[in-house]
């Protein structure tokens, strides 16, 4: 019976993560797709997220690569983290989901993993330029990627070979120091690409 109670506890602790991650994204992508209208409406409008030549939303909405598969690139957030809440508030209410929907929602986050780290290539080294709604997205796929993976290997949704349950094992237990890991990865970049114009504000 403990160990049931307890299962149950950490479901809601990833129901709950799943809800609240997975809503921030979904503000952010909203945010982005109403720049993105405003910019089809008027392609000299001063966007509110447009703070200097390095921070520059336009520069990325107005790219070809915000438009990846024909059609602007925060759709896919809107769908996908509403989707991603609809989940957590499911396993909220008692839903229990059949190990291909996590591994669904686990080929789901890899997607979202690649494609934001496309996406993050390109606009440092191509677009040469930086959205801050795009890297809160990015970070929340992140963190969804890495969780989910976690939750998928701990309840045996993705099978384990005994040579590799150790490392299963560490990754499990270090979800936390790995997503931060990514980020700092992340920052150093941005911070290496784009120092020339950084240290021209100190």
């Amino acid at each position: 019976m403990a160990k049931i109670i307890s299962k149950l506890k950490s479901n809601n602790k990833f129901a709950h993560f799943l809800i609240l991650v997975s809503a921030i994204g979904l503000v952010a992508s909203f945010i982005l797709t109403i720049e993105k209208f405003q910019l089809l409406k008027d392609p000299k409008v001063q966007l509110s997220c447009n703070f200097n030549p390095v921070v520059s939303c336009g520069s990325v909405i107005s790219s070809p690569q915000s438009e990846a598969f024909g059609f602007a690139n925060p759709l896919i957030g809107l769908v996908g983290f509403a989707v991603i809440i609809t989940i957590g508030v499911g396993m909220i209410a008692g839903a229990k989901y059949k190990r291909w929907f996590w591994l669904g929602l686990q080929a789901g986050t890899i997607f979202g993993v690649l494609f934001s780290t496309w996406l993050f290539y390109q606009s440092l080294y191509v677009i040469k330029a930086l959205c801050p709604f795009c890297i809160v997205v990015w970070a929340v796929v992140i963190a969804l990627f890495v969780y989910v993976t976690r939750y998928n290997l701990i309840n045996g949704n993705i099978k384990v070979k005994k040579s590799f349950q150790a490392l299963s094992r560490l990754f499990c237990e270090n979800a936390w120091f790995i997503v931060a890991l990514w980020y700092l990865a992340i920052f150093v970049a941005i911070l290496n690409r784009f120092w020339y114009y950084w240290k021209t504000l100190f």
